[in-house]
């Protein structure tokens, strides 16, 4: 069976992996005052985390609609496809996958399979690709399924955030709790797994980063890792020298994050997505 995968631009997944499984990326929004970005398509996240501090109003962002895509499993069945597995950033974090399933419910053409990936990031992109490759096999919506459920039960995404503004002014937590840790010079730190969505603090830089090392020690080997960050490229750098041993094959894949997700973690939060071994 021919099987196509439709994913959103929280994936973080490298343009050439896109392209080689032929991955559907559906935008989601940054809105900016009356201006509206489509993620990926009419803003970069170079340009994006350089405007970020001076941004007013403060950007939000928002799901694609059950709309945009029905348009995109009509396309996929105009092409060819039999069937569709539509893999999306975590429940808790965004509406998208419900619109995915509301497209779904009312798309008859094709089977379509809409998926929770319980991710962000890196991680919900790692995801993204074991669905494609296992796909692009030639096999069964049931056993691409049973590939991805591996996978996400051992798919981690933990990363320190260098100040509670950005959550606050995205209307995330209160003003109060963003304030009060500011003044205590809290670091928030924040864990992912299979949809659990945990936040840790610590009192400095120093001890936040020391327990992103711990994560990753407990959590290696690796199938995959990456350090991923939010317009902080030099110190991801730097991460990836302190930690290059933990890296499958010497690969030390760098990744900014969507703007999407950035609009709301800010500027410097530094971690790692990654996938431990069986």
């Amino acid at each position: 069976m021919k099987t196509r995968i439709v994913t959103d631009s929280t994936c973080d997944l490298p343009e050439e992996i896109i392209q080689n499984y032929g991955i559907t990326v559906t935008p989601m929004s940054i809105n900016v005052g009356e201006e509206t970005y489509l993620d990926g398509v009419d803003l970069t996240r170079a340009e994006f985390y350089r405007r970020l501090p001076h941004l007013s109003p403060h950007p939000t962002t928002s799901a694609p609609g059950p709309g945009v895509f029905m348009q995109i499993f009509e396309r996929l069945a105009d092409e060819g496809a039999q069937a569709i597995l539509s893999i999306h950033i975590a429940e808790t974090l965004s509406a998208t996958v419900n619109s995915a399933r509301l497209a779904a419910e009312e798309f008859k053409r094709i089977p379509v399979t809409v998926l929770d990936s319980g991710q962000l990031s890196l991680g919900h992109g790692f995801i993204v690709e074991r669905a494609a490759q296992v796909a692009d096999l030639g096999k069964e919506m049931h056993e691409i399924l049973a590939a991805v459920g591996d996978v996400m039960k051992r798919t981690y995404v933990f990363a320190s955030l260098t100040t509670l503004e950005y959550l606050r002014r995205s209307g995330r937590m209160s003003f109060a709790l963003a304030k009060f840790g500011d003044l205590l010079q809290i670091k928030a730190l924040l864990h992912m797994n299979q949809g659990e969505a945990a936040a840790h603090r610590t009192r400095t830089q120093r001890r936040a980063t020391e327990r992103l090392l711990e994560w990753l020690a407990a959590y290696a080997p690796y199938e995959k890792l990456a350090v991923v960050h939010a317009g902080v490229q030099a110190e991801a750098e730097a991460l990836v020298a302190q930690v290059r041993e933990h890296f499958p094959q010497g690969e030390a894949l760098i990744t900014q994050i969507t703007p999407v997700l950035g609009a709301h973690l800010g500027i410097g939060a530094l971690g790692f997505a990654c996938v431990s071994q069986e």
